[in-house]
């Protein structure tokens, strides 16, 4: 996470020493004021105030100068003008957040707001075991800044690089999403600039139509500009069990079984085959049970690791524990993002090795793959998406992936479903009380399949997860057409709330992530850009952009690796 200070000695003479500001409406207003905000946690309105500047509210029982906080708002103002001029001129804009974990088309044009300098931790406060998180800050930051308080989010993505607003506008649910459902679900409050220009919050009770709405929306309602975060304490380690099974009924029951169990705090599986797979299961402790032994992952040295647990479930007659530090366990599957990483290897027939994995580990973070991938794009016949669907289908589903696309290993998830009407994915099945929905079980198809037309094969796996009851994660494109897409989401309610809110301006849910038509894309193309899209051109182009990039900094520089819980809650406790 940058640093804030330099960027604010100029601003220095406008800080307050009061409260936490959330703008309210995009009202032009001076500087001056006559009365100060008050310290509590209500929304203050800023009073006898002339034309030129954001009328602000506060919203937090702090009372220490903030330099974080003047910047926010500062940035935050301009942000919400340009948006404004859009606003006026009719036309349509699309956000720049410096940083990616979907693997749509980022789009190209002119039109473009950039919010990448929102990428701050503004405030953690230990007594409400909350954080104010600016939409860019990712994942490791994230953690790294609330561990020093002894604290944790109860949800964390296990991409290091995915951010709290990505986590909020798009669908993350990760091993903890079995008990606290999606990330937005563990978020109090929200900033945000509507399509004019406003900046206002929302909240459960606050706008609670568009808080709820906005979430996995990718953006379509408006741009994040801040969240407040809900917080847990930190343990200093999870205590892992690889739990085997022999198939995917198998894997459902154990699931059911474990989800079940109140002492279980993490949940997911990884299927290696048809035949064999693990349900790995996490419980928050600073005793690890006694003879268990500590394993880490962040080490070039270290195993990745899904192989870690089949190599561990193949040399056990039981369920083999580990004791995981926590921000290991959260970033477990870092190195070689899952196992995409291993694809790499075979896209350029490379040895795929315990020396070639250590020895290329800065490519292989999942940072410096994705930039790779968004240069060089998508392989022949390469798979990433993500599909929910009803435990009661999941397995009819495997057995079709296993003879379409015969892709391994497949990620399990189990999800607590949001609310409904909601643009994550959701299924209308209720549990015998008759309000509470069902779970989702995710599965992860990430690689190679048998089918090398991409098109094709993404248009079979719609259809059969449509049969199946299924839903797709909105990161990936998909190949629905309008009136298909439409079919599986509330239309009316995702129009009438774009109405209310003035969001139709802004590009549709379905205009983001559609997929672009095979000969849209050849026209667009220039002959250079066709060479740098050709094997192994375009593979050694996504290299040489990911070393560019310098992301491969960010893994080394990683302070969650050393972090020790205990002595952060012995400072708190100071």
């Amino acid at each position: 996470m940058i640093s804030i200070r330099r960027a604010v000695n100029k601003t220095a003479p406008l800080i307050r020493t009061s409260t936490f500001p959330i703008r309210n409406n995009i009202i032009i207003r001076s500087l001056t004021t006559t009365t100060p905000p008050n310290p509590c946690r209500q929304w203050q309105e800023e009073t006898k105030q002339t034309r030129t500047r954001v009328n602000i509210r506060y919203f937090s029982n702090s009372t220490h100068t903030s330099p974080a906080l003047t910047l926010h708002n500062q940035t935050v103002e301009k942000i919400s003008k340009n948006v404004r001029q859009f606003y006026d001129r009719k036309e349509k804009f699309r956000i720049n957040h410096g940083s990616t974990n979907s693997t749509r088309n980022n789009g190209k044009g002119k039109n473009i707001i950039n919010i990448g300098g929102l990428s701050h931790v503004l405030e953690v406060n230990p007594a409400t075991q909350t954080a104010w998180v600016e939409p860019n800050v990712p994942m490791d930051r994230l953690v790294e800044e609330t561990l020093k308080y002894g604290l944790v989010p109860p949800v964390v993505m296990e991409f290091p690089g995915i951010t709290a607003g990505g986590g909020y506008a798009g669908t993350s649910g990760e091993s903890s999403s079995f008990r606290h459902g999606f990330f937005n679900e563990t978020i109090n409050r929200v900033e945000m600039i509507l399509a004019d220009g406003q900046v206002i919050q929302c909240s459960k009770t606050e706008r609670p139509d568009l808080f709820h709405g906005a979430a996995g929306a990718v953006g379509s309602m408006g741009v994040t500009t801040l969240v407040e975060l809900q917080l847990q304490k930190a343990r200093k380690y999870v205590e892992t069990t690889y739990h085997p099974v022999s198939d995917m009924p198998d894997a459902i029951k154990k699931v059911e079984e474990m989800t079940a169990d109140p002492t279980i705090d993490y949940v997911d599986g990884i299927m290696f085959s048809k035949k064999k797979g693990a349900i790995i299961t996490g419980r928050l402790t600073d005793t690890p049970t006694e003879n268990t032994p500590v394993q880490r992952f962040s080490s070039p040295s270290d195993p990745w690791f899904y192989m870690h647990v089949e190599s561990s479930i193949d040399n056990s007659q039981s369920s083999p524990r580990f004791a995981i530090p926590l921000a290991e366990y959260f970033f477990r599957y870092d190195r070689g993002a899952f196992w995409v990483g291993a694809s790499a290897f075979k896209y350029f027939s490379f040895p795929f090795n315990k020396f070639t994995r250590w020895f290329l580990d800065d490519f292989l973070h999942t940072r410096m793959l994705y930039t790779a991938l968004h240069t060089a794009g998508m392989p022949p016949g390469y798979i990433v998406q993500d599909l929910a669907l009803p435990y009661s289908t999941a397995t009819e589903f495997v057995d079709y992936t296993d003879e379409y696309f015969g892709i391994y290993p497949l990620w399990l998830c189990p999800l607590k479903q949001s609310p409904m009407p909601t643009m994550h994915p959701h299924s209308a099945s209720y549990e015998a009380d008759g309000k509470t929905l069902k779970p989702l079980m995710n599965i992860g198809l990430w690689g190679y399949g048998k089918e090398k037309d991409l098109v094709k094969a993404n248009i079979s796996l719609e259809k059969k997860l449509k049969e199946l009851g299924g839903m797709k994660w909105l990161y990936a494109q998909t190949y629905y057409n309008e009136e298909q897409f439409w079919e599986m989401y509330d239309r009316k309610w995702y129009d009438g709330l774009r109405e209310k809110y003035g969001a139709t301006t802004l590009p549709s849910v379905y205009e983001k992530v559609k997929a672009a038509p095979k000969t849209e894309v050849a026209k667009t193309l220039s002959i250079s850009e066709k060479i740098l899209k050709a094997w192994p051109i375009s593979g050694f182009h996504g290299i040489y952009k990911a070393i560019q990039s310098k992301t491969y900094l960010a893994a080394r520089a990683s302070a969650w690796k050393t972090l020790d819980v205990a002595a952060n809650e012995e400072k708190e406790s100071h």
